[in-house]
């Protein structure tokens, strides 16, 4: 028994060099990002991933899906992510919850809403008022693209309570397949599912969220406080590499974008991903830099606050740096 574990300890110490090797051969920082959902809609961030961006400022991102700006913050708030790329409101209602340990956001990467609304009817000649007295597949109450939906609704004179019944008890991720499978007049969705559905032959999309709602900070990358002060090296690297994919999906066209990004996106045909990236770069989907500017948190606490999910906001230099930002443009 004892040579048999000398033997193992032998094995072990020879192995460490070796280890080692591989460590300063690749030299890089290894970190955890947990993104909200997996999507054409963060195109820049998948540019900087299969263009080596990260390799290139020193970083192994290892990338995991939440599926939901709730599962994310936890996962970033629990230690299991560095990072997480989400909605900036999940951020704001930890501020207000007292948090010591607050999550900062310190780059943002859209600038509209990236999901449509799919109707059942794939004949229709689609007006806003014809969602009355339809049903509607929506989100969680606090969310995204729940709020962004009522903010509309509310734009357009809706009573919502009243007008409409919105669904939001089903699953983010799962919402179109409720749809297909018969639930509601309309459903709201993120693509690629709204191609999908539009190619099964079960909908239609008949309006972007995006263009009706005008210029929301949708998405963000935060992580907490405490790790951006003992890690503003890794942050700055990272948001480095977001801006050069950033910068890269504003001076290309959907069809380059497209052959970069094909390799995040196996399940998909390739003329179908060109459509839908195209959808996005048309209406201007992402930002020119990765700066959050103040004027587009007070957009985005409007929008909560309508929704009665806030009852104070806090303030913009609180969960809001843009130093990081700032130098990558530079």
């Amino acid at each position: 028994m004892k040579r048999r574990l000398l033997a193992v300890l032998m094995v072990a110490i020879l192995l460490i060099p070796m280890l080692s090797g591989c460590k300063k051969e690749t030299g890089l920082t290894k970190i955890t990002l947990n993104e909200v959902a997996h999507s054409v809609f963060y195109a820049p961030q998948y540019v900087a991933l299969e263009l080596g961006y990260f390799k290139d400022e020193g970083l192994d991102v290892e990338l995991v899906t939440g599926f939901g700006a709730d599962k994310t913050m936890t996962a970033v708030l629990s230690g299991d992510a560095d990072i997480g790329f989400m909605g900036s409101e999940a951020s704001i209602y930890v501020y207000n919850e007292g948090a010591e340990d607050y999550v900062v956001n310190f780059a943002q990467l859209t600038q509209r809403a990236g999901n449509f609304l799919v109707s059942r009817d794939t004949n229709e000649d689609f007006k806003w008022e014809n969602l009355k007295g339809k049903t509607v597949i929506g989100g969680r109450a606090g969310g995204m693209p729940q709020m962004v939906l009522e903010y509309i609704l509310k734009k357009k004179n809706f009573d919502i309570k009243k007008d409409l019944t919105i669904i939001q008890n089903i699953d983010f991720g799962v919402t179109g397949e409720a749809f297909t499978s018969g639930t509601g007049d309309y459903t709201v969705e993120f693509e690629p599912t709204a191609t999908a559905i539009e190619k099964s032959g079960k909908g239609k999309v008949v309006a972007s969220l995006g263009i009706e709602s005008g210029m929301v900070p949708y998405t963000s990358y935060a992580a907490k406080k405490s790790y951006i002060e003992k890690n503003g090296d890794i942050i700055q690297k990272f948001t480095n590499a977001i801006q050069k994919g950033i910068e890269y999906v504003n001076k290309h066209t959907p069809e380059e974008i497209t052959k970069v990004i094909a390799p995040q996106f196996p399940e998909m045909d390739q003329k179908d991903l060109v459509i839908i990236v195209t959808r996005y770069y048309d209406q201007q989907t992402w930002k020119e830099n990765a700066v959050f500017e103040e004027e587009s948190l007070t957009l985005l606490l409007n929008i909560i606050e309508e929704a009665g999910e806030i009852s104070k906001r806090p303030p913009y230099e609180e969960i809001i740096t843009t130093k990081f930002a700032k130098e990558a443009v530079k």
